[in-house]
């Protein structure tokens, strides 16, 4: 089986998606600005005044130090997962992207709702890049771009230094893949020019994405875990921790993590977390499960003397995401999944599993 993104994260034990906390659009816009400057003009100068945007040079401090974006870019190539829906989001067309190669329906290479927001803006899907087997520096050289964005990525040094002998490159903040949904959307838009857009975007798809919950009370404080589930073997049962995009969007959506998840987050930098089901009992207070897997997934754990302890598990509290399907690829949120047919989807999956929940 070729490893799926999130299949393959959970398998070695280590996350490729993170979000590292549900952050309002205040704070994260908050530290978002802490992290980029309009040159002589800070990110502040952007909020609340439209005419900002556009306004160059912008300095973009990230892991690997800090790039300069002389002028407005025309050619805007993305890499890793979600950044090209931030320029979409925000009315860009990059010259080249990533190829879709988890969660995509027709296999072509295009997740739905990017296809959707392509088909709105009357453009023809750009080059994709083939990451399967990493960056593809080729592929984004000959795409001859002025502006590379990461924001959201795992780009390692080496990874970084070769794309910026071909662009400016804008990388993740801090930790590698643990970029939210939210900061995604403000660093690229501020390396866009288009901080104050950023800004209220993520305020307008907050206050959609909370109106869609309110009508699913039975999501609201339910403590929960997201899971990966391994058929080959019920010795142990993983999850990840709040570093991850997947565990964090629970907490966004209404729901609590588990003390478990909780207690493993605090001070971790490790996107996964598991524990022999001999240890069963750190479950004991988990009412909800997220987990990918198929339609034998709740029979064979409610069938394990072990795992059928977990309440979530004894109650059918156990929302499976389909394998490489939109609907599994909608869990780890982005700008646009959220508000999507799919993303609505999801919601509305793990409200329904919440239901069970005693």
């Amino acid at each position: 089986m070729t490893l799926s993104r999130p299949v393959a994260a959970a398998t070695a034990l280590f996350a490729t998606l993170a979000l590292a906390a549900c952050s309002s659009s205040t704070d994260t816009a908050e530290e978002t600005e802490a992290a980029t400057s309009g040159g002589a003009e800070s990110a502040t100068d952007f909020e609340g005044d439209g005419a900002a945007s556009g306004s160059f040079p912008v300095t973009i401090e990230h892991a690997y130090g800090e790039t300069v974006i002389e002028s407005a870019p025309e050619r805007v190539a993305s890499v890793a997962w979600g950044n090209h829906e931030a320029a979409l989001a925000l009315g860009v067309v990059p010259v080249g992207m990533a190829s879709a190669s988890w969660g995509d329906d027709d296999g072509d290479g295009v997740l739905p709702w990017v296809a959707e927001t392509l088909q709105e803006l009357g453009a023809e899907t750009p080059v994709l890049f083939d990451e399967t087997e990493g960056i593809d520096f080729e592929g984004v050289a000959d795409t001859n771009p002025d502006l590379i964005l990461a924001a959201y990525s795992g780009l390692t040094q080496e990874d970084y230094d070769t794309l910026s002998q071909i662009a400016p490159v804008v990388a993740f903040p801090e930790t590698a893949w643990a970029t939210t949904w939210q900061e995604t959307l403000l660093v690229n838009g501020a390396a866009l020019g288009l901080q104050a857009e950023a800004e209220e975007l993520v305020t307008q798809l907050e206050a959609e994405q909370a109106e869609l919950v309110s009508g699913y009370p039975s999501l609201a404080g339910q403590r929960t875990i997201f899971s990966y589930y391994d058929p080959t073997n019920l010795s142990t049962l993983g999850f990840y921790t709040l570093l991850d995009p997947r565990a964090a969007y629970l907490t966004e959506i209404g729901l609590s993590p588990a003390p478990v998840v909780e207690t493993a987050s605090e001070g971790s930098t490790e996107f996964w977390a598991a524990y022999t089901t001999e240890e069963i009992e750190q479950y004991e207070d988990v009412q909800v499960i997220v987990t990918y897997g198929d339609d034998t997934t709740i029979g064979a754990w409610q069938g394990d003397p072990l795992i059928s302890r977990i309440p979530a598990v004894a109650d059918g509290a156990v929302a499976v995401l389909t394998d490489n399907t939109p609907i599994a690829a909608a869990a780890n949120p982005s700008p646009l999944s959220i508000g999507s047919t799919w993303g609505n989807d999801y919601i509305a999956l793990v409200a329904e599993a919440a239901e069970q929940a005693s």
